[in-house]
């Protein structure tokens, strides 16, 4: 998974493909529940409930590393459009400014409905992964 640090937030379509990216857990969450846990016949040869604490630790943490990222540019945008809105009160009808900032408003924008996303896919990924692993393995504090 790509680190938090190395995120762009300037760059939108960057920041959607950083996303993408560290959404695969999520997406292949039914490949991989069907590839790691035993059929009836071959549970002696695997333990699915190690098998079940491994994937939600690293869904967890998935999750938590993405809605940090998320945040994080949410926030630098935010202060990006709250100076910008400082600049236009200064200095009046400045086109490039005024254009600047839409841009900046309209990342902003698609950035709070990432947050949006990311909720229904976390919600996804949690009922995908309590269907297949809510007999062999259930956290203590399940959010």
């Amino acid at each position: 998974m790509a680190a938090t640090s190395s995120v762009e937030c300037v760059d939108f379509l960057e920041f959607q493909d950083t996303l993408q990216k560290m959404r695969q857990i999520d997406d292949k969450i039914i490949y991989m529940l069907n590839t790691t846990l035993p059929t009836e016949s071959f549970k002696s040869q695997t333990d699915p409930s190690v098998t079940c604490k491994d994937l939600f630790q690293q869904i967890q943490s998935g999750h938590a590393q993405r809605e940090i990222t998320i945040k994080k540019c949410l926030n630098l945008v935010r202060d990006r459009v709250k100076d910008l809105k400082g600049k236009r009160d200064v200095n009046g009808n400045d086109p490039d400014l005024l254009k600047t900032l839409r841009k900046e408003q309209n990342k902003l924008r698609l950035l709070e409905s990432e947050l949006g996303v990311e909720e229904v896919i976390k919600q996804r990924t949690k009922e995908v992964y309590h269907e297949r692993c809510r007999g062999y393995y259930k956290p203590e504090n399940n959010p």
